[in-house]
């Protein structure tokens, strides 16, 4: 069986069972939601890390 090697040693089927808990914990409608969110706090978390600010995008562009 495959283990992934980020995950510390966890295989397949723990990787199964922990995505059915969470599908009958939230519901197959929640979850593209969750994602949604985590993709964008995930940008954002990337973009201040990089010195990215939108306020100053902006500011930049209304001065010109």
């Amino acid at each position: 069986m495959t283990t992934l090697l980020f995950l510390g040693g966890i295989g397949l089927s723990e990787i199964l069972l922990i995505s059915l808990v969470i599908l009958l914990f939230f519901g197959g409608k929640k979850i593209p939601e969750m994602m949604k969110g985590l993709g964008k706090g995930v940008k954002s978390f990337k973009d201040g890390m990089s010195g990215k600010d939108d306020d100053n995008e902006e500011s930049k562009s209304t001065k010109e």
